[in-house]
This record gives structure tokens, sequence and C-alpha cells, in this order.
């Protein structure tokens, strides 16, 4: 028997990091919001890695914050050590990662969704969901209640028909031990959406007394933190240690003497796994000629005596697993306290969503993290808080939010499941963003504050603090361009010292800083009216005077982006009508539905000839089917 559960704006299904982000963004824009789980232990959880950022998740992680989010915020909380990643390269590519206590992460997450006002949490099994005219009303729970609504946000995780495999031992369950979804798969079938079976996994854990860290490479944080929050002018606390060992010949000796008992080789995982998080035996079959792989060890928390066995990804049978892991050094003795597994589970084709994860065909309906086909908690939290928002916009009637590839990393992200699909786990990577020099970690404030205070999620005590840091850089720079330096003897001394070429005549500090031995922190000596501002402002100076050619010159590559993202494509037309396409691209565009002539330019299949037909077609074509219909 159904019964009335009660009526809310917006139903979040999952308690991951997509499901947190969606259900707060919404929350917090005044919509009465219910979040469901099958397990409220699993709300902010870390089944897999233990740690938040990395290369590209970093950049994504300070988005989210920029944008009114909770993830940042909540590992600068709860870390137990942070490193700044990439520090060689450009700051393109810097990337901040924190090692997380999982257990305090999981717990202040929930406490925060617990406390928050017009959230309302609930732990319940999602099996239906109301759609009536091709727009959702309602979501079922296994105990008959009916949740009446007017969105429905989807962040089911890996939880979908969920299987759980480790050597020739499959059962039905969710990641971390707990239950699996198991039939809301089916519901959505119903519903005309295209699922497809995907894959991961996650290593062993071992506990920390059986180690001998001796015989390891330690690994410690950062002396300076760097926060993950821009509401956090700085985060100061112990630390601890990381771990490095390696895999060695005895190592892949068992796993090659082994391999026909693994799952991935055996023909047994049908699921497509993530290309760039491969498991252990994979590695070791497909580069033969490595000697050696890195393992990392990390602590899960600082009350816990668990340990991550980073890079040991598995789904090898249990006793091959302890023997792999006691070949490692400082592992002879280990004892395991989790085994590792592979993960099977459902999610959908990503290019039904339309650019704001709601579906095409069904309204009110959104997909957000690993059920739209991506891996990572950072890519899930990303996509959480864009369909939070536009769950939430379009319920208030108002005009929706779209992140180009030039505003952020989180653009770049849904653009590319939406636009080009995926066909394994999809993960973000500094590769992906073209404009990734204007996409950095360190100004994601100044690209996406603004649009989400607009939107109504960020707070005017987070928008206060935005605008004071943006006018402390801007009054920085005017008055460093304004500065002279001039060339007396003990300037020219001092800039020796530091091993650059001394001044023939007066020149603004704003110059001297370009210097590649020269930055803004190392000339303080020569500036006596220096304000007083915190670490990040002299960062920002440093790389827009460093960089600024190169950032000009990016600009206007993006200003030719955006007149093709301002060329938007009517939602009626039919692309079967426009003489000159091939067909090829007829069947993509029909299927896709581009919003913009720059969205249809990236779909696999359609050519710059056919762009050029498209666009002849919008300026001449278009009008007169209008006029002859």
């Amino acid at each position: 028997m159904r019964y009335n559960g009660g009526n809310y704006d917006v139903v979040v299904i999952g308690g991951g990091h997509a499901g947190c982000e969606a259900a707060l963004a919404s929350a917090r824009m005044g919509l009465k919001t219910l979040i469901c789980t099958i397990n409220l232990e699993s709300i902010g959880m870390m089944p897999c890695n233990p740690n938040i950022g990395g290369t590209a998740k970093g950049h994504l992680v300070r988005e989210i914050d920029a944008l009114g989010g909770e993830m940042a915020v909540n590992i600068d909380k709860t870390f137990i050590q942070s490193r700044m990643l990439n520090t060689s390269k450009g700051p393109a590519v810097h990337s901040l990662r924190a090692q997380a206590d999982k257990h305090a992460y999981q717990k202040r997450m929930k406490s925060v969704l617990e406390r928050e006002d017009n959230l309302y949490v609930r732990q319940v099994e999602i099996i239906d969901l109301v759609v009536e005219d091709g727009t959702i009303k309602g979501a079922v729970s296994r105990n008959g209640a009916v949740f009446n609504c007017k969105a429905v946000i989807l962040a089911t995780g890996t939880y979908l028909k969920a299987k759980i495999i480790i050597g020739d031992v499959s059962y039905s369950g969710g990641p971390n031990g707990l239950s699996e979804a198991k039939d809301l798969s089916q519901t959505l079938l119903d519903l005309g959406i295209e699922l497809r079976r995907f894959k991961t996994g996650t290593p062993a854990r071992v506990n920390k007394r059986s180690v001998d860290f001796s015989k390891m490479i330690e690994q410690k944080g950062d002396d300076i933190i760097i926060p993950f929050s821009f509401m956090n002018d700085n985060v100061d606390r112990e630390q601890v240690s990381c771990y490095l060992t390696y895999t060695n010949e005895e190592t892949h000796k068992i796993i090659n003497e082994n391999i026909g008992r693994s799952p991935i080789y055996n023909g047994t995982i049908k699921g497509i796994g993530p290309r760039y998080c491969p498991s252990i035996e994979d590695k070791v079959m497909r580069f033969p000629d490595k000697g050696r792989h890195q393992i990392f060890v990390e602590p899960e928390g600082d009350d816990s005596q668990e340990l991550y066995i980073g890079g040991l990804s598995s789904s090898l049978p249990e006793d091959v697993q302890i023997q792999v892991i006691r070949t490692l050094d400082g592992l002879e003795n280990a004892e395991i306290m989790r085994a590792a597994y592979a993960i099977e589970y459902d999610s959908i084709n990503p290019l039904q969503l339309k650019p704001t994860l709601e579906f095409k065909h069904i309204k009110g309906l959104y997909g957000a993290g690993q059920l739209n086909g991506s891996s990572g908690y950072e890519e899930a939290a990303a996509q959480g808080i864009v369909a939070g928002i536009n769950a939430a916009l379009k319920i208030k009637g108002e005009e929706p939010l779209i992140l180009t590839r030039s505003d952020a990393y989180i653009g770049v992200l849904i653009d590319d499941l939406v636009t080009k699909g995926t066909n394994e786990p999809y993960r973000m990577m500094t590769s992906r963003a073209e404009y990734r020099l204007l996409l950095r970690q360190d100004n994601a404030d100044f690209r996406l504050t603004e649009i989400g205070h607009k939107v109504g999620l960020v707070n005017e005590e987070r928008y206060n603090r935005y605008l004071n840091r943006k006018a402390n850089i801007e009054n920085e720079l005017e008055r460093l361009k304004n500065l002279q330096i001039t060339n007396k003897t003990e300037n020219n001394e001092f800039l020796e010292s530091l091993g650059s070429a001394a001044l023939k005549k007066p020149t603004r500090l704003y110059e001297l800083i370009k210097r590649s031995e020269l930055d803004y922190f190392s000339l303080a000596p020569l500036d006596e009216e220096r304000p007083d501002y915190d670490y990040s402002v002299g960062e920002q100076i440093n790389i827009i005077a460093k960089y600024e050619g190169y950032i000009q010159s990016q600009l206007e590559q993006v200003a030719q982006f955006k007149k093709f993202e301002k060329k938007i494509l009517p939602k009626d037309i039919n692309y079967y009508d426009v003489k000159g396409l091939r067909t090829e691209a007829m069947q993509k565009l029909s299927d896709i539905r581009p919003v913009s002539i720059g969205q249809a330019s990236r779909i696999s299949g359609v050519s710059p000839a056919d762009i050029s037909v498209l666009l002849i077609y919008l300026e001449i074509g278009y009008g007169k089917d209008k006029e002859n219909k």
C-alpha cells in the first residue's frame, strides 16, 4: 500500500558526494528538500580513497566552494595531511590534495545536512518514480511512501544493481558492505532511460600495527598549508605522514601465476572499468616490461588503524591478495582488515542529459555523479551542486545555470559528458581543459562567486569576503604598477644577491616581479609600504604578472569560443531538413540536440564542414523553412 509521504520541492536520491551537494544547494536556495539514502551512515562516505582533491580534482573542489558548496569547507575541517601537487610546473596545473580523516569527514557532512534549514534527511530506499505527461511528480519508497515533488535528482553512485566481485566470489551488494539499490534500475528502463554497466573497485586495507614503515619512503605534508575553501585564510594542525613502497618481481610473478583467477581476465566482470585507475593485475599485464609500480600507504584517520593501500586496487581472490601484499617492502607481515573488491553497477548514457543535467525527455528529473558515467568524489560533487542549483532555478521559474568550458572545470566536465558521452568511467584531468591557464584553482572565486551569488547560493558573508579579496588584489596590482624602484646602489646590490640583473634606470616593481628569478615575496625588502595581505594575494600577484601575455592570448581564444556558444540552435530544428549535412551529422545532432553551434562543434561525428552548413542554414535557410511551414 502506498501512502502520502509529504510534499517537497526537490527529492534527492543518494547521500554520497553528489547527493550531499545537490541537497544542500537546493535547500540553501530556499526550497524544501528531501534527501533519501539507503543507510544514513553512507552520507558523505568515502568507500575508496580517503582523500579529496589531486590533479584537476583540486580545481573542481575550489570551484564547488566558489559556488557556495560544502566539500572544501568539510575537508578543511577534517584533513590529516595537505599537499600541493605539481609545484614544479606552472600554476595552471597546481592542484591541492588533502588526506582525510574519512570518518570525521563523513560525520561532519552528515551533521551539516541534518542541521540545514529546509533539508529533511531520511533513511529509505527509493524504488519508483512518478512521472505524468513527461514530468516528474514524485518518488516512491520501498516502504510505500510517495514523496510528492517538483524535481528529483538521481545521485545513486555505484548502488544501482550493484554487484561485489572478489575472485570467483560474487554477490549483490553496495560499496563498503552496504545494500545495493535493487529495483530503481528497472524503473529507469521503464521510463525509456538507457543504462549501461560500469565497474570500479578499491584496494585492501591493512592494520597499521602490522606494518614496518622503516622500509618505506615517508611522505610528509606541506609546511605551509593552503586551505581548500576561500572562506579560510589559513588552517594549521599537526599532520600525519603517508608512505611510499613499490611492487617488485615477486609481486608480478604471483599476479601472473594467478591471472586466470582474475575476474577481469576470465570474463566474470562484464562492466567497463576506469582507464586511469586500473587494478594492479591490469597494470602488470598491460606493462610487462615495467619492473615496479608505486604503492601508496595512507592512513584513513587519526583514530583508525586502517591503512589504505593506494595503487593496489584488485579483484583477485582474497588468498592471492594476501600473497601479493606481503611481497611489498614494509608489508611482509600485513594483516588485511578489508579485502579489495571490484563493484559493477548501472549508470546512464549521459548523452540523454541537457547541459543543466536534466533529462531531455523527462522534465524535472536530473542526474548527477557516478550515475552519469563519471568517477571520483570531486566529479560527483561538482555535478551535484549544478544539478541542485538547476532544479531550484527551474522550480523558481528562473534561467538555468550552464557553465561553459571557458568558465570552469565543472563546465568542461559536464560538457564532455553531455556532448561527447563516455564509454568508461570519466575522470577529470587538466589536459581536458583547453583554457586551463584561465581556469586555475587559485582564481576559482573570481570566476564563479558572482555566479553563485546571483543564483542565490553564495551567502552575504562569503560574497563580502570575495569582494574584499578582489579589491585587495586589484588595489595591490595598481600600487605595484605605479611604484618605481630606483637604480641606486643598495637596490642593485640586493637584486644581484637574488641572481637578478642590476637596474640601469628606475623600474616599476610590477615589471620586476615578471623576472623569472624574482617574485612578489622575495622583493619585499624593496617595498617599504607593502600592505599586510595574506599569502593568497601575493600568489595572485605573481601569477598575473608572470603570465600576463599568455593570459591575454587565452582570453582572446575564449572570446572566439564564445561567439559560437552564443549562436543558439532552435529547439525545433529538424536536422534532416538541413541540406548539405552528412548523414552521421544528422543522426548525431538529432540525438544530442545541442543548444548552440559551439556544443554542436564538439560532437563526435560532426565535422567543421557540417558546422559551416549549419551556420549558413541559420543565416538563410531556417527562416525560410519556418515561413514555408
